[in-house]
Order: structure tokens, then C-alpha cells, then sequence
């Protein structure tokens, strides 16, 4: 057997703890051996998914081992149980049978106390602080220190989200190490030394810096950065002290004031388990739920602290309905029949188009799915609020609904090589980033985008240089290491959502997964977006990956959904539904939760369109131009299941109870109203209904995508490249400004021979797209793919498809200056 074999025997080692004997597999660290049996060793700076330290020497215990004559003698003085492993017939006494050890533990005890401020009252850490537990166990009843104790200027901001009091401060090294080990963002470490060594800001002198500043890059080089990293908030929650707090938690509440909470993240297809901690129905924070299959101990910090957009005061608590050309306050029941009225006489005239969005449980977007073919008659529904295309609806119909549990974490991160294409890891898949990284050197990394981004530099990737709407032919064409690479068993190939905007692209990825053995996975960024495929909320899709077009497909769901017949007619992408509403070829719109801002020309459809209905949590723009507004639950108030990429059901609770009312309820009440009954009313209901139709038979499946890569562009011509950076202005980080002070400045992006083309040396470029208003920002010049210029998708005074009204792929005009 080999030694990857998971039937391979494991050598194991016997020892004896506290008088217990226990059988371990070698390697083990004396203090997980003695977790195994249920003996509690204290430690600060231990903690299971970062690299041992010792540093804080609280986990002291009495050792004694075998020597070469099998003599078993005790080591002179205690040992750290953190970072020394097991051995055979190895003799451990820990605090519970040791005087030595108890002394040990107690004497490093008083010596953190002696600095250690008296502040537990104020202290956000207070309740739930191992500091203080300890203290409370092993501590003197009074301190032996009369000199004046440690201070320092508190608190420190490491950032406009992250606060550092230093005189409460261990020097676990918790968060260094996770910010090395774990995020790859350095940007705090151990300073001076002796009784004066403190966790300090960064030094430009001292550190080693790659960051981002509203000054530019310039000025980074001579003044430093903050924490600048998108899992900063973790090491708020591994600080066994109260060192580090949040500026968004900070003096708010007592742990024992909370009511906690298990969910799942509304914030990307990664479906991270959370914990939320609210009290009198209002949520004031929210921490990493250790889940070892999906984020395992980490979030990022959008999943950490973008939760305020739910209970700002624009939240919607009652119907709206347009009378007199204003929204008014009224009954369920008004509110319904109007809906029903006004959806009903556009369904008998031109026909409804349905845009549920991509931050829909899968219950609700089955909801929406079914309202669409058996109450309005129409296969006009897509939740793709961004660039979409027929190739990528035929992708994934034939490759990823239905398929179930694909690509895993577990796989991602065991892989011996991975392949991106449109996808950027730490902006775009949160905890993808660190699951990829834990394989550092282990793992080889390729890229195919127009630059090395930061995520991809901190994976040691590999870049392949292309510009945007040229991966099909990049990916047709591979040859040489990134091919060999991705013949190995076990590869695994991640293509993004932005490659819908990329004629040829997907279907080239495929053919480049045939030919290599590698595996194929689909990363899209929202929380929806794969439960919508899986439910059918696309136009040319059923439920479970059925093809809307066949024949048979749509027999089984009608049979399924006891009707006579389903819609045949085609239906019509995001696109075309927008365009069809602003020319009037569409009477009515059901919206359901999609900012205007990500969709180019969604503002006139609503503007043009006879009439609109709106879902949502909130008075967006959509709901403030709609001619009824119905109000819906957010994620903390309502129960649901998420379907992360995948293909895991991540299902969840009520977080917080209230008669708030999910999208799959309302749309039940509404199908009533027209006079179908929807059967969406429960998630029980809606589950069983999802597990009785289950996956497509293949030939009940779309073929698979045989599009051809597009033209290129003119010589001379500048493309655009966009992706969303992590923190951005998107509607879902709405009320969190410590959130958004630590996102990356906006920053165009454009190659040397294209800054030279251009006249460019420095300030600020005007990029404008076809139809669209132009956008000027600071521009850098960077080492990428020449006539390419990169703008953050939807960052301060940088919104593409609002501004630009363009994808990327597309030609920009590029100017010097505003």
C-alpha cells in the first residue's frame, strides 16, 4: 500500500496521560492526545489550524520519556504540550496530577497578569474570555506586582475595521501566524523586544508590504499600509484575549447578552457557516462557525461584518402600492391582488419577464421558476444579474445541474494542479483563497487573466497572459507545462461566471477537460447562483438541468407539477428580457432583488415597462420606480438552503423571528391570487417537491455548448477587463463603513506599452464605453496584456455596467485625464 492510501495502516505510538493510557497516531502533539481522553490542558497561542509556537508557555506539564535503554526519565523542567509530539511509552502528568506542572502554569499566569490592565468590565472580550477563565481557576486571589503596570496608546487602529489595545496583549502570536500562515497578508508582527515587545503596526522598515491606498502606490511605498486584508476579522475571533476588536462590535454588548445563532453566508457561492449573535432582534455581529468541510475555522470579512444592510432605515416592513403616482402603505391582502391584477394583464397581453436574482435560496428561486411556467405562462425568467449567454445556459444545463456533489473543497485543495479561467480567488470565492493556499508549494497554480492579481501572486501562481474574450483561444491553443500540469490525477480546472461574456470560452474549457482528464468545476460569485440552475430559474432550463426545449423534459415536469403542459415557447436571457421591456415588446416585470447598477438598461426597462413588481428587503431603486412593492425576509429572519458551488446543500434557520415573509411564501400567496396553485407555501413543500423531480435524465439535458471563440479586436483597440473586488459598493455591504474603509482603492490598471501609446505617465485615465458615461479614476501602470485597461466592477466611482453599459471584452475608448 502506498502512503496515500486511506486503508494504509498509520503508525500509531501508546503513552500514558494523567495515569490514562492512550494510542495516537505519531506525530500527535501532547496536547491533542490528551483532548482524545478528555484532559483539559490551559494554552493561549495553541490553536488546531495554525503551526505550533510555544509562545505563551501556559500549557507547561511534566514529561518523561524513554531513553536509548528504554529507561523512562523525567524531563528536568515542564514542557510546552503545544509543540512537543508524542512518543512511545512517553509518561505525561499535566496540571491535574503534577505539582510541577500547576506551578509552572500558575507562575506563567502571574506573569501575564503582572502587565495585564484590570479592565475585564469594559472589555469586549469579558465573558467569554480564556484570559479570564484561567485567571479565575489558576490565578492568585491577589497580585504580588506594586509597580506601575504597561501601557501603551489604546486603542491602535490597524485598520478602520480592526482595533489593537496592546497592554491586553499576550503575545500568543495568533494573529501573526494566521496572517502569514493561513491569509498571506503580513501586515502586522511582533515588535521590539524584552518587556516592551508588543504586536505592532507595520513598519516599512521592518515589513514586507504589497497593498493598496487611496494615494496610490506611490505613496504606499513611503508611508505603509493598514491591515490590509479580506480576513482581517479572524484574528478578532482567535484572540484568546481582548487585544484585538472590531470597530463594529466595540463596546456594543456582553457575549451572555447574545443569542446565538448557526447560518449559512449570504455573501458568496462558498456557503460558509456562520454564527450570528443578535439581541432584541437586531444583529450585532457574526463569527466563523468551524465547519471542516467547507470554510473549516475562517470567513472573510464581508461574510464577517457586511450584515447592517438588513436593518437599515429604508427597510421595507409593509406592502407598497402606486396610487397617484406615489408608493402607499398597504394591507397583504391590497398589495396581492394588485400584484395579481396588473401581472395578470400584461401575462394575456405582451407577457411578463421575471429577474429573480442571484441571492435567492433555492427554495425561493424554485419559486420563482414555477410561477413563471404555471402562473404567467412564460419560460421569460433568468437570475443571471449580470453578463449572460446562451453557451453558458447550455454549460450549465449539460455539466453542472443535477450533477450533485462535484468538485470539492477537500479535492481543490488536494489538487496537484488548478487551472483559472475568469475567476479570481480571493475577490470572487472568499474561502476558496485559503483552501487553495494551505497547498502552497505543493501545488501548482495557473492563471489565465491579463495580470498577476494579488490573490494570484499569494498562490504563487503561474500567469497566462490573455485578454479578455481571448481565453477561448488560450485555452484551445494550451500547450507546454500548464497542459502536462493539468494531466495529472486529480486536476481540476475552475472557470468563473465572467467567461459568459467570452464567446467559445466555456465550450473551450471543456473540450481542454476531455483531452486532459482534469475536472472541471464552475465558480460563480453569488450565494444563488447555483441553486437557481439547480431550480430552474433560467429560460432555457428546468428544474434539475431538464432542457426547456425538449419535449419529453418538459412532459416530466408537467407531470410532476400535475398540469397538462409547461411553456415551449423560448424563453429570453437577462439581456433580452431588459431590451424587450424598454422597446415594449414586454408588458410587465417581476423583480425580485437585483440592483439596477448590475444589470446595463435595467433602469428603463423598469422606466418603460406597463408595469413592476418588486421584491424586496429593502426601498432599492428597483422598489422606489415599482408599482407594487412586496416585502421580504432577509437571510437572518427566514429559513432556506443555499446550494454553495459545489453542489452542497447548505441548508439554515431562522436566525431571528419575525413575521417577516420569504419569497417562496409570497409567490405562493400571489400564484393564488392568479388562481395556481403554487405549493411553495412551506420549505417543506418546496424540498419535497426538489427531491421527487431530482436530477434530468441526459436526454432530458441541454447538449453541451459548441460555440466559437469571438473576433478580435482591431489593432489598436483597448479592451476592457473588470472583475468585483471582495469590498466593494455592492448593496449588500450597504451600513458598514469600518467595512468599506478597508476595501482597495479604485485604481485603473494598463500595461507600459499601453500607457505609452497613450501618453500616460501618471494621474488619472477616462474610460468610456459604447452608449455609456465615461468613468475617471487614478490609474497605475502594471505588468499585464497590452491594450487592456482593468477597472474594479463596482468599486467607488467605478461602476461598469452602469456607467460603462459594457462587459468586459468589449472595446473602451481610454482618454489621458478627465
Amino acid at each position: 500500500m502506498t502512503a496515500t492510501d486511506p486503508k494504509a495502516a498509520v503508525d500509531t505510538v501508546t503513552l500514558t496521560i494523567d495515569g490514562k493510557e492512550v494510542t495516537v497516531p505519531k506525530g500527535t502533539l501532547i496536547i491533542r492526545a490528551a483532548e482524545q481522553i478528555g484532559i483539559d490542558i490551559p494554552r493561549f497561542c495553541d490553536h488546531p489550524a495554525l503551526e505550533p509556537a510555544g509562545a505563551c508557555r501556559q500549557c507547561l506539564v511534566d514529561v518523561a520519556a524513554p531513553d536509548r535503554e528504554g529507561n523512562v526519565r523525567p524531563f528536568p523542567k515542564p514542557q510546552a504540550s503545544c509543540t512537543m509530539t508524542v512518543m512511545d511509552g512517553m509518561v505525561v502528568n499535566t496540571q491535574h496530577t503534577s505539582e510541577e506542572a500547576d506551578r509552572a502554569q500558575k507562575g506563567v499566569m502571574e506573569l501575564l497578569l503582572i502587565n495585564h490592565p484590570l479592565d475585564c468590565p469594559v472589555c469586549d472580550k469579558g465573558g467569554e474570555c480564556p484570559l479570564q477563565n484561567q485567571a479565575m481557576n489558576m490565578g492568585r486571589p491577589e497580585s504580588r506586582f506594586v509597580d506601575v503596570k504597561r501601557v501603551f496608546e489604546k486603542p491602535l487602529a490597524l485598520s478602520s475595521e480592526i482595533l489593537l489595545d496592546r497592554e491586553r496583549c499576550v503575545l500568543c502570536q495568533r494573529c501573526t501566524r494566521f496572517s502569514k500562515q493561513i491569509a498571506g497578508d503580513a501586515f502586522i508582527d511582533l515588535q521590539n523586544r524584552g518587556a516592551m515587545q508588543q504586536i505592532g503596526t507595520f513598519d516599512e522598515n521592518v515589513l514586507d508590504f504589497d497593498g493598496y491606498s487611496p494615494a496610490g502606490p506611490a505613496a504606499e511605498d513611503e508611508s505603509g499600509r493598514a491591515f490590509s486584508s479580506y480576513y482581517s476579522g479572524n484574528t478578532v475571533q482567535i484572540c484568546p484575549v481582548g487585544a484585538l476588536t472590531s470597530s463594529a462590535y466595540r463596546f456594543r454588548s456582553r457575549p451572555f447578552d447574545l443569542v446565538s445563532s448557526p447560518g449559512i453566508s449570504e455573501h458568496d457561492s462558498s456557503g460558509s457557516a456562520i454564527r450570528t449573535d443578535h439581541r432584541r432582534g437586531k444583529i450585532l455581529r457574526r463569527m466563523a462557525h468551524k465547519d471542516p468541510v467547507v470554510n473549516e475555522d475562517w470567513i472573510t470579512d464581508k461574510d464577517r461584518f457586511a450584515f447592517s444592510w438588513q436593518n437599515q432605515a429604508d427597510r421595507l416592513t409593509r406592502p407598497l402600492v402606486r396610487k397617484d403616482g406615489e408608493l402607499v402603505e398597504v394591507s397583504w391582502p391590497e398589495a396581492i391582488a394588485a400584484a395579481a391584477a396588473g401581472l395578470k394583464a400584461a401575462r394575456d397581453g405582451k407577457g411578463v419577464g421575471v429577474l429573480p436574482g442571484g441571492r435567492l435560496t433555492l427554495e425561493d428561486a424554485y419559486a420563482y421558476a414555477k410561477l413563471a411556467r404555471l402562473a404567467l405562462g412564460t419560460n421569460d425568467i433568468d437570475a443571471r444579474a449580470r453578463a449572460a449567454s446562451a453557451e453558458e445556459q447550455a454549460f450549465l444545463g449539460s455539466t453542472v445541474a443535477g450533477a450533485g456533489l462535484g468538485v470539492t473543497f477537500a479535492d481543490l485543495e488536494k489538487a496537484p494542479a488548478v487551472l483559472m479561467v475568469g475567476f479570481e480567488p480571493e475577490d470572487e470565492g472568499g474561502v476558496v483563497f485559503l483552501r487553495m493556499r494551505k497547498s502552497l508549494g505543493k501545488q501548482q497554480v495557473f492563471t489565465a487573466a491579463p495580470f498577476l492579481s494579488r490573490g494570484a501572486e499569494k498562490l504563487a501562481a503561474t500567469l497566462l497572459p490573455v485578454a479578455p474574450g481571448r481565453e477561448a483561444g488560450l485555452l484551445d491553443g494550451l500547450v507546454g507545462d500548464a497542459f502536462e500540469a493539468l494531466e495529472a490525477d486529480g486536476a481540476v480546472i475552475i472557470v468563473g461566471e465572467r467567461l459568459a461574456a467570452t464567446p467559445g470560452a466555456l465550450t473551450a474549457a471543456l473540450k481542454l477537460s476531455q483531452k486532459t482528464g482534469a475536472r472541471l468545476v464552475w465558480i460563480p460569485r453569488r450565494a444563488g447562483e447555483r441553486g437557481a440552475v439547480e431550480a430552474g430559474a433560467l429560460p432555457g432550463l428546468l428544474p434539475g438541468g431538464r432542457a426547456a426545449s425538449v419535449a419529453a423534459a418538459r412532459k416530466a415536469v408537467a407531470a410532476a407539477w400535475g398540469v397538462e403542459s409547461v411553456p415551449s415557447a423560448a424563453g429570453r436571457d437577462v439581456d433580452a428580457i431588459v431590451a424587450a421591456a424598454s422597446s415594449g415588446d414586454l408588458e410587465a416585470l417581476l423583480v425580485g432583488g437585483v440592483s439596477p447598477s448590475d444589470v446595463t438598461g435595467l433602469t428603463d426597462a423598469i422606466d418603460k415597462a406597463g408595469f413592476v413588481v418588486s421584491l424586496e428587503v429593502r426601498r432599492s431603486a428597483v422598489a422606489e420606480a415599482a408599482d407594487v412593492v412586496l416585502p421580504v425576509a432577509p437571510p437572518s429572519e427566514k429559513a432556506g438552503t443555499f446550494v454553495n458551488w459545489e453542489g452542497r446543500l447548505r441548508s439554515f434557520a431562522t436566525a431571528i423571528a419575525t413575521d417577516a415573509l420569504s419569497d417562496h411564501r409570497v409567490l405562493d400567496l400571489l400564484a393564488r391570487e392568479l388562481g395556481v396553485e403554487l405549493g411553495t407555501g412551506s420549505i417543506g413543500a418546496v424540498n419535497a417537491e426538489i427531491a421527487a423531480l431530482g436530477a434530468a435524465a441526459d436526454s432530458h439535458r441541454p447538449k453541451a455548448p459548441t460555440a466559437k471563440a469571438g473576433r478580435a479586436p482591431k489593432k489598436g483597440d483597448v479592451v476592457l477587463a473588470s472583475w468585483h473586488q471582495l469590498i466593494d459598493e455592492g448593496a449588500l455591504q450597504d451600513g458598514e463603513p469600518y467595512l468599506a474603509g478597508t476595501g482597495r482603492a479604485t485604481v485603473a490598471r494598463l500595461s507600459p506599452a499601453t500607457a505609452d501609446r497613450l501618453g500616460f505617465a501618471e494621474g488619472a485615465l477616462t474610460v468610456t464605453g459604447e452608449g455609456g458615461e465615461g468613468v475617471t479614476v487614478p490609474a497605475v501602470v502594471t505588468d499585464m496584456v497590452d491594450d487592456v485597461v482593468w477597472l474594479p466592477t463596482k468599486s467607488p466611482g467605478s461602476w461598469v455596467a452602469q456607467e460603462l453599459r459594457t462587459v468586459p471584452g468589449n472595446v473602451v475608448t481610454v482618454k489621458v485625464g478627465a
